[in-house]
This record gives structure tokens, sequence and C-alpha cells, in this order.
């Protein structure tokens, strides 16, 4: 643990997502991950076998399976993060409960919290982590290989004809995404307009209702393979809706979209295929 006087002469310092600055006395060489894409990351940042303890779900990349676990959704085992004396953990803002961080941050570890809001703060974050684990070329290469495919991919949809979009981001509830979600900023990436942009909540419950009202050239859903048929058919009830008269529902995997790593430049370009393919039924079925 870093006492107030060590923090005060750390050699490695950052500032994290949600504008806390982060210091070791040296770059970490026992991590303790809060989240799977959080995991994801450090090893895409050169730092995977730093990694002591990840949470459930982590399973990208396969070395990540044979990382012990500190808990999931439904808890974290503090008294086992104590015992593995980290000098790092890092987390999530939106996704760890607020006051299990306070109690890490009141045991006297240091915290890196990441809440990426825009595709150039996966960047920023991968290059966070490398300096603070010592890995710093191979975190800067990942970033650099992460911006320039973000670029070509912005350069080649910018000028896309604009579509209305309804994210679904679990079925059956209608949950969906605001403007300040990542995903609302792949939506625009790609030329599409997110119809629930407005709202207040980042991540919101909508009703159906709403969504017929909103009438969306497009449904875009990120779940699982196996709840893809049942959630078309629950929409192909509404035969009326714009979407479903052009037949542009479409799923994208959850794993390449909800988690913020490089990868959800994956699902991005499925989420800009998709799109493409409305816009080709659009024509045809006015």
């Amino acid at each position: 643990m870093l006492s107030a006087a060590v923090s005060a002469h750390a050699q490695v310092r950052v500032t994290d997502d949600v504008g806390t600055e982060v210091a070791l006395p040296a770059p970490a060489r026992r991590i303790v991950s809060l989240a799977p894409h959080v995991v994801e990351l450090l090893f895409a940042a050169g730092a995977g076998a730093r990694v002591v303890a990840t949470v459930d779900y982590s399973d990208y990349p396969p070395e990540a399976r044979a990382i012990p676990r500190i808990g999931g959704s439904g808890g974290l085992d503090l008294e086992r993060i104590v015992a593995l004396h980290p000098d790092l953990i890092v987390g999530w803002s939106s996704g760890n409960p607020r006051r299990t961080i306070e109690r890490l941050r009141g045991f006297g570890f240091p915290i890196y919290l990441t809440e990426p809001r825009r595709l150039e703060d996966i960047a920023r974050d991968l290059e966070h982590l490398g300096k603070l684990a010592g890995t710093e070329p191979v975190a800067h290469q990942a970033a650099e290989r992460f911006t320039s495919r973000y670029h070509a991919l912005k350069a080649r949809y910018a000028k896309r004809r604009s579509l209305r979009v309804f994210y679904q981001v679990l079925d059956p509830s209608p949950i969906t995404v605001n403007g300040r979600h990542l995903i609302s900023e792949i939506l625009r990436l790609c030329g599409g307009e997110n119809i629930f942009a407005a709202l207040p909540v980042v991540a919101p419950v909508v009703s159906e209702e709403a969504v017929l009202e909103a009438d969306p050239d497009v449904i875009v859903a990120g779940g699982t393979e196996e709840s893809w048929s049942e959630w078309r058919s629950r929409w192909r009830r509404h035969a009326a809706m714009t979407a479903v008269k052009r037949d542009a529902l479409y799923y994208i995997p959850a794993e390449i979209l909800h988690r913020h790593t490089p990868r959800v430049l994956d699902g991005a370009e499925k989420v800009c295929a998709a799109l493409d393919d409305a816009r080709r039924k659009a024509e045809t079925r006015p």
C-alpha cells in the first residue's frame, strides 16, 4: 500500500477517466482488474502477465481465463483483494459500486478508473495503463493501431446518409443508451442517429411504446446469439414500424460492442455494415 509520503514522491503519475490522479512509486507489478473489459485493456497494453486477479466473465484474451477470480456482478471479495497486496487496482467507474471503490481506496490501494465516452478515450486508457505498468512501448503501439483504424473507419463512413437508429442493450428489457455513451458515438461514426440520444440517463430503460412512437429506420441489438431469433420475432410483431417493414433488424455480438477495448472497432465495423445494408433496403422497401 502507498503511504501519503510515498505517493507525494511517486515516479509514475497519470489521470484516470474520471479526473483522479493516480500515483505510483514505480510501475505496477501486481494488478487487480475489476471488470472484464479492464483485463482485456491490460493485456492489450502489454500488462496481462501482471494481473493477479480479475472478475467473472473475463474471457478475452484466452489467457485471461486462467487468472484467479475475486468476484463479479454479485460483489467483490475485498478480503481476497487485500490479501493479494496489489500495487494497482483498475476498475470501471459506472460498473463498480462507488462504495466498494471507496473502501478499497481506504485500504490505501491506488485505483485507476476507466470510463471511456469517446473512442479516442480507449487509446488514452491504453497509454495510461502502459505507463502505470511500465509497458509503454507495447501500449503505445496498440494505441496507435487503434487510432489509425478508427480514423480510417471515420473517413470511410463520413458521408453516408443518416439513419435513425434504436440501439437495444438487453432483451427483453428495452434498455438503450443516450448520446453520452460510447455506443452512441459508434452509431454516429456509421452515419446513424440515436433516437434516444437526448435522454438524461446514460443507460435508460425505455418503453416499447416509446420505440414504436419514434419509429426508427433501424434497430440494432447487442446481445447473445441465442437470444437473436426470439428478439427479432418480438419486434416483427410490429409490422407497421419502418425498421420492421424494411427488415432492418440487426444483431451485434455484445462482447465486441459492450466492452470498451480495441475490439470495439470490430463491433463498429459490423454496425457500419448493418447500416449500409439498411440503406440498400431503404431504396427497395421505402
